[in-house]
């Protein structure tokens, strides 16, 4: 089922989530829902605060080569345990922040420790724009959003705009 997802400045996307104790059907449940919203957006990646659920799960898939079988990822209670010393500059978008981009400077390769579906721990190392994009959706579980990585100036210029969006947006 197809999730609205919530427009910056929300209050629920700057707060800390809460880990998943454990991984239910009603969990599955929401990851399945999470990624039809994701590829419905598109996007690439999607965090549970971001269609109002408080809780420590990302979803991200980042093959965006035509014709390319998708490769949806599920990630509970992510936490990147290694990064490396090299950085990726990368020019970021959010489903929240809808069409405003910024670049946005990150380890180039980490590491992250989660819980799969299945319930079971995982351990991965992730480049390029996987990296980016698992970094992102962490940020997410931890009340963090793209623009709060760029000069105020932006970030301001940016918040307005989505202020006015989301007044267009209840005016219909």
């Amino acid at each position: 089922m197809k999730m609205p997802i919530l427009i910056h400045p929300d209050p629920r996307l700057k707060k800390l989530c809460d880990p998943v104790a454990d991984v239910t059907g009603d969990m599955h449940k929401l990851a399945e829902d999470m990624l039809e919203t994701m590829y419905d957006a598109p996007g690439i990646g999607l965090a549970a605060p971001q269609v109002g659920v408080l809780s420590r799960l990302i979803v991200m898939d980042c093959v965006k080569e035509e014709g390319a079988a998708p490769k949806p990822l599920v990630m509970f209670n992510p936490e990147v345990t290694a990064v490396s010393d090299a950085l990726n500059v990368y020019e970021e978008g959010c489903l929240s922040i809808p069409d405003q981009y910024a670049e946005v400077t990150r380890p180039a390769e980490v590491e992250v420790r989660w819980i799969d579906m299945d319930g079971n721990e995982q351990k991965s190392g992730f480049d390029g724009l996987w990296a980016t994009c698992v970094q992102h959706e962490i940020d997410h579980l931890n009340g963090k959003l793209f623009i709060d990585h760029i000069g105020p100036m932006k970030r301001q210029l940016i918040t307005r705009r989505m202020q006015k969006l989301k007044r267009e947006m209840a005016r219909g």
